[in-house]
């Protein structure tokens, strides 16, 4: 292959290969490629909501204090090469091409064995990685699960740390009906001697990691029993707040990132920096933290694209992410209408996910986009509880438009759904292929 569109062609080829759960075919394609994950330097990142938010406040927080920081994340908001990173800054196209170049072969002769092809996101993560510990050779990388934890093709490595930011209902079709099942997948990552850093709320779900724990012989530490978040100040640009542990104590934080689902984030990624801290050879300083939550940003999590109109959004695509995004409204926005613009996958449960806008002031177009599992907006429509004002509108920038051209001053223009949606009308806004709207960099 001699240019990324071959290049990211044959990788999506792959995707007919579906999701196949199981750890044999990445074994056997890093163990030809010499073990490339054992050189390097991980932490773990798995959870239903809030992966890619607690990375980022990590990320940030590394590079202040000066480290080369690798980061795993899908999916992808503007380019495919940004799921695999360096300080934040996407893959170049000629080391996407080099690192695929070297798998590509391995992809073909196992698809020739009883293990059969690999899927696009097992080659995704050998490429990765490929990348890292041949060619970037980062100081940490930051590996964020694709699906569930125990049969992830990341589980094949041994962080420093394993991080479950949450557990919640998505993906019961693979994952399991029940919230145990769901846990008991998350708590795949658990590994012997391998501390553990979790914000998991549900009771149920901590219940079944917790076991995991003891039954693997390594320690613990929970938000709320172990590190805590407290003195939370909150107004529409971000929110202030002091975190206490037995490694140390930060007050006068700062964060952009709006919503208490950050701030638990936030405090996760904290606990490990201390941990990092105490436990190994990392230098972590305490300015340098604040510093790096202070400047954290993830794309796509109520993220302010625009002031005039006011348009914001939010990826949240499945009840725990719903619950999120309309407290956070309510807290950052208590007065303002909402016309929240969506699109789904299939397979949501529609009156579960709008259940915590039931008595909020919302009007709701169904939209579609280009994905193959985009739900039909007609469908979604016919599941939208009573109550709640909702149309539709096949054609998203064409429902777009219109909102912006009738926007009021006291009214927020939703963007929510899957995030493969988010991402298409994000990249739309960005381009400046649009209304004259001045989209916020």
């Amino acid at each position: 292959m001699n240019t990324r569109e071959e290049t990211i062609n044959w990788i999506h080829s792959l995707l007919p290969f579906g999701i196949k759960p199981g750890l044999k075919r990445m074994d056997w394609m890093l163990e030809r490629l010499g073990n490339p994950e054992s050189k390097l330097n991980m932490i773990h990142v798995a959870g239903t909501n809030g992966k890619g938010s607690t990375v980022s406040f990590m990320r940030h927080m590394l590079e202040a204090n000066g480290y080369q920081v690798g980061t795993f994340t899908s999916p992808y908001m503007e380019c495919f090469e940004e799921r695999i990173s360096m300080n934040g800054n996407p893959i170049s196209e000629d080391d996407l091409i080099a690192a695929a170049n070297k798998v590509r072969p391995l992809v073909e002769e196992l698809a020739q064995t009883e293990l059969e092809s690999p899927t696009e996101f097992e080659v995704i993560t050998a490429i990765m990685f490929e990348h890292f510990a041949n060619e970037a050779k980062p100081d940490i990388v930051l590996v964020e699960v694709g699906l569930g934890g125990r049969l992830d093709s990341t589980n094949v490595i041994k962080p420093l740390l394993s991080i479950i930011t949450s557990i919640g209902h998505d993906h019961m079709h693979i994952l399991g009906s029940t919230i145990e099942e769901i846990a008991a997948e998350k708590a795949g990552i658990i590994k012997k001697g391998i501390p553990v850093l979790s914000a998991v709320s549900n009771l149920d779900a901590l219940a079944v990691l917790k076991e995991t724990a003891i039954e693997r012989d390594t320690s613990f530490f929970q938000l709320g029993e172990d590190f805590y978040k407290m003195e939370i100040k909150v107004n529409q640009n971000g929110q202030s707040f002091t975190f206490d542990s037995p490694l140390g104590r930060l007050t006068h934080l700062k964060t952009t990132m709006r919503g208490e689902h950050q701030l638990e984030n936030a405090s996760v990624a904290l606990m490990a920096m201390f941990y990092l801290r105490e436990h190994t050879h990392y230098h972590i300083s305490d300015e340098a933290c604040k510093k790096g939550l202070a400047d954290t940003n993830w794309p796509g999590r109520f993220e302010q694209l625009s002031d005039q109109p006011l348009v914001i959004a939010d990826g949240a695509h499945n009840e725990e992410g719903m619950k999120a995004l309309a407290t956070t409204l309510a807290n950052h926005y208590p007065t303002y209408n909402i016309h929240m613009l969506a699109g789904m996958t299939k397979e949501k449960d529609v009156k579960k996910l709008l259940a915590p806008f039931n008595h909020t002031n919302i009007h709701i177009t169904w939209t579609s986009f280009d994905f193959f599992r985009a739900a039909e907006p007609k469908e979604l429509l016919e599941q939208t509880p009573e109550g709640i004002p909702a149309s539709v509108n096949e054609d998203w920038k064409d429902a777009l438009e219109e909102l912006m051209s009738n926007w009021s001053k006291d009214e927020i223009i939703l963007l929510t759904g899957s995030l493969y949606f988010i991402s298409e009308v994000r990249g739309y806004l960005k381009s400046g292929s649009n209304m004259g709207l001045i989209v916020n960099q």
